[in-house]
């Protein structure tokens, strides 16, 4: 029974390890690229919002090019009937 335990001990220990030592890196690496400031945050809030706004005006942009070739068609259409 008390070899049980201590096999269970072991892994236990080693998987909390291979969680904490790749967390403690990340979290490192974050600290180090600023990524808990502020601005930064305030900077990726921005960042999202332009990439919205970029969206929408390709969006906008995709639905007139497709009324113009709409549009360039039927000319196309009543040019080839007469």
């Amino acid at each position: 029974m008390k070899e049980i335990v201590i096999v269970a001990i072991v892994f236990g220990s080693i998987v909390i390890m291979l969680a904490l030592i790749p967390g403690t890196i990340l979290l490192a690496i974050k600290l180090f690229r600023g990524g808990f400031s502020r601005t930064d945050q305030h900077q990726q809030a921005e960042e999202a919002k332009m990439i919205q706004q970029i969206y929408q005006g390709l969006s906008r942009m995709e639905e007139r090019i497709e009324a113009l070739e709409t549009i360039l068609l039927d000319r196309e259409r009543e040019g080839q009937r007469q």
